[in-house]
């Protein structure tokens, strides 16, 4: 049986108890063993997170111990799968840049706020997690993220849609789902979950429902040039200057 965690808290206003109940219904259909946390302390022990299959935060803003935050990091590159949605994961921990180097992104803004329409485009043959998958129309928050250039994208929003300073620009496709290596371990991230309603909405529950269960499979299936070698904290280089508790 896999072992997740989710973790929830952080701003109420993207219903974090909500929508980790829905994270938990969906993972034990698919019989997970699944811990459900309201604190940041559930990221203390880095032993037990190495022995997970699957990490789920839930925790928009706030702030986070850099000491969890390598935890975590550490768990993932040896092959511990992350996976997430909204703010919830790449609008966590604003300050902490390990935290956007390791997830693929971060928010910056949602032009016209809650209740934008917009459409939802799907590569087609990107990726097996988005096979058969279509485009759909959604109103929600459209999320604007700067986004780390080695993610695959599996699923684009266009810009602009709502009015702002940034409409004299071009015209861009941003990303909505990607995914990425951290380490061996996989990451997984769909900026749509604005509220549970919005989880609830069949095509972006089975886009969360695939990307969780991708993530949790990246133990024993370590894929690409990263894939060489288990990795230590002390193995990761180049962040030593990043952060100041």
């Amino acid at each position: 049986m896999k072992k997740a965690l989710i973790v929830w808290g952080g701003w109420d206003g993207h219903e974090p108890q909500q929508v980790a109940a829905i994270f938990e219904d969906i993972l034990k259909v698919h019989a997970f063993e699944v811990e459900v946390s309201d604190s940041l302390d559930a990221y203390r022990d880095a032993k037990k997170l190495k022995g997970l299959d699957l990490i789920i935060p839930v925790w928009t803003m706030g702030q986070i111990p850099q000491e969890y935050v390598q935890n975590i990091s550490e768990a993932v590159q040896n092959g511990t799968g992350l996976a997430g949605c909204h703010g919830g994961m790449c609008d966590a921990f604003r300050s902490n840049v390990d935290w956007h180097f390791m997830t693929g992104g971060q928010w910056v803004a949602h032009p016209g706020n809650d209740g934008v329409k917009y459409t939802v485009e799907i590569k087609q043959d990107s990726s097996p997690l988005v096979e058969g998958l279509q485009n759909f129309t959604i109103e929600s928050e459209q999320y604007y993220l700067h986004v780390d250039p080695a993610v695959e994208v599996l699923a684009t929003t266009r810009f602009p849609v709502a009015d702002g300073p940034h409409r004299l620009n071009k015209a861009v496709d941003m990303p909505v789902v990607w995914t990425k290596r951290w380490g061996v371990g996989r990451v997984y991230y769909n900026s749509l979950g604005h509220h549970a309603d919005i989880i609830e909405i069949p095509a972006v529950k089975e886009l969360m429902t695939r990307g969780m269960l991708w993530a949790a499979e990246g133990k024993g299936t370590p894929e690409g040039p990263t894939a060489v070698k288990r990795h230590a904290a002390s193995d990761y280089t180049g962040m030593g200057d990043s952060q100041v508790d």
